[in-house]
């Protein structure tokens, strides 16, 4: 081969790897692999090395124009933030205890949630770490929606907020909370669906998938272990939860912490915390999403 040939071969690989005979990349581990704690880092798409056999025929022969950038990894996907509770939900009791059909059973429209110790309310907590989580969607090509706007209202019900994620197709729905357990009690754990011959039954295999990916991450990204008191590897199956059992996109909820708990407490009152808490949701969506 000439060396102008040769070089011509090498700019075709370095392209394309895939073009110039790279097999897929090795499998990773199991998504129900438990991961070793480490601190958070957002998820990249780094390309992989290119293949060092040239094709008979390249698929590019010139490289891409100066100042083209990828696309951003979450480009086309549309996610749906449910923050848990409402900050007003404590003024109307009528309202919020108003019952609706979960389908599995009649439940309260919505609750008021819990809070630390010190008074930090379970619905303060979840809206910052879901606008938190929301920039750093957006900042990575999502769509974003979330179900309720502010922190001083009422509601939506959980019937209502299920509607919001099916309405906007997401391809992917989160429930962000915390939990009100016994002190001793700490650790995290991910809500995923049930089939219960509805609406969700499509998609608990997805959620599933879903809720494995973000507990991964979310381990790794916060070092929170997994629940003490409930689930197994912190995953937890229900089917009494309006939110899960109504939705038709991928959907879970996640408890984040024991807001009983000192520890957990002093993590979730943190805003550096919450910040690491919204960038471990995000990597776990986007590996889910990719």
């Amino acid at each position: 081969m000439t060396t102008k040939a040769l070089a011509t071969v090498l700019v075709a690989c370095g392209l394309s790897a895939a073009a110039c005979g790279g097999g897929a990349a090795a499998a990773g581990p199991a998504r129900d692999a438990e991961p070793a704690p480490r601190a958070a880092n957002p998820v990249t798409a780094p390309n992989g090395p290119a293949a060092e056999t040239a094709p008979a025929t390249p698929a590019r022969t010139t490289p891409p124009a100066a100042g083209t950038t990828s696309a951003k990894p979450l480009s086309g996907k549309t996610v749906v933030i449910d923050p848990g509770h409402n900050g007003a939900n404590y003024k109307y009791p009528a309202k919020i205890n108003k019952q609706v059909d979960v389908l599995t059973q009649r439940k309260a429209c919505d609750t008021t949630g819990t809070a630390t110790n010190s008074g930090y309310s379970e619905a303060a907590f979840t809206w910052d770490v879901s606008r938190r989580l929301e920039k750093i969607l957006e900042s990575r090509g999502a769509t974003v929606k979330l179900t309720r706007h502010g922190n001083n209202g009422v509601g939506p019900c959980i019937t209502e907020r299920a509607a919001i994620g099916n309405k906007a197709k997401a391809d992917a729905s989160i429930s962000i909370h915390a939990d009100g357990a016994g002190p001793a009690d700490h650790g995290f754990h991910v809500i995923i669906p049930k089939k219960i011959g509805g609406p969700v039954d499509p998609v608990v295999a997805d959620s599933r998938r879903l809720g494995i990916d973000v507990r991964n991450a979310y381990r790794s990204g916060t070092g929170i272990p997994y629940s003490t008191y409930i689930g197994a590897k912190a995953l937890s199956f229900r089917s009494d939860l309006g939110g899960l059992n109504l939705s038709t996109v991928p959907k879970i909820f996640i408890e984040t912490g024991n807001m009983r708990n000192a520890g957990d407490a002093a993590k979730l009152e943190s805003p550096e915390f919450r910040q690491r808490i919204a960038t471990a949701l995000a990597n776990g969506l986007q590996t889910y999403l990719r």
